[in-house]
C-alpha cells in the first residue's frame, strides 16, 4: 500500500498516527520506517517531520534502524529480569551469533530488549513480531528459532520451486 493509501484506510486525523506508522512500518521487509515514509506521511497527514519522528521515536515498537524480518525482542521488566531474562539474552545471542541491537547476515532475526511484555505469569518472556512465548528456558528458544529457520528455509525453496514451473 502507498503512504496515501495507509492513511485514506484510517484517515487523516492525528489520532490515527500511531496506527498509520504500524501499518507503514509492518509493510516495510525490513521492519522499519524510512526517511522517505515520514516526508510523504508528513504532506499527507499535514504533520510536521519533527513531530512524526517524536511520536515514533516514544514508542519502542518503532525503528529508524534497517531490522531483520522478525524482531525478537526480550523483556526485562523486574519479574523477567529476576526470572532469567539474561540467561534468555545469552542463549538467543549464542544460538544466533548476534548481540543486542544487531541483525543476523541472512537479515532473518534482530535481537532488542524491551520493557514489559504485560505477561508477567509467564515470566521470563520474549516476542517475536507479534507471537508473545513465555515460561523460557535455553531449550524452549532453541526449538522456537529452529523451527522459524525451517519455516523460512522451506519457503525459500517453494519460491524457487514456484520459479523454476514458470519457465
Amino acid at each position: 500500500m502507498t503512504i496515501k493509501e495507509i492513511v485514506d484506510k484510517y484517515g487523516s486525523e492525528r489520532e490515527n498516527l500511531l496506527q498509520i506508522l504500524h501499518d507503514i512500518q509492518n509493510q516495510n521487509p525490513r521492519n522499519y520506517i524510512n526517511k522517505e515514509s515520514i516526508n510523504a506521511l508528513s504532506k499527507e497527514m499535514n504533520i510536521p517531520v519533527s513531530q512524526i519522528k517524536g511520536t515514533a521515536s516514544f514508542y519502542s515498537m518503532f525503528s529508524f534502524i534497517p531490522r531483520g524480518k522478525y524482531v525478537i525482542k526480550v523483556c526485562e521488566s523486574p519479574p523477567c529480569h529476576l526470572l532469567g531474562a539474561e540467561s534468555i539474552f545469552k542463549a538467543i545471542e549464542y544460538k544466533l551469533g548476534i548481540t543486542i541491537g544487531e541483525t543476523t547476515k541472512d537479515g532473518l532475526f534482530t535481537l532488542e530488549r524491551t520493557s514489559c511484555l504485560g505477561i508477567c505469569g509467564v515470566a521470563p518472556a520474549m516476542m517475536i513480531n507479534e507471537d508473545v512465548y513465555g515460561n523460557l528456558n535455553e531449550e524452549k528458544i532453541g526449538k522456537i528459532l529452529d523451527q522459524i529457520q525451517e519455516q523460512e528455509k522451506e519457503r525459500k525453496q517453494l519460491c524457487r520451486e514456484e520459479a523454476l514451473t514458470k519457465f
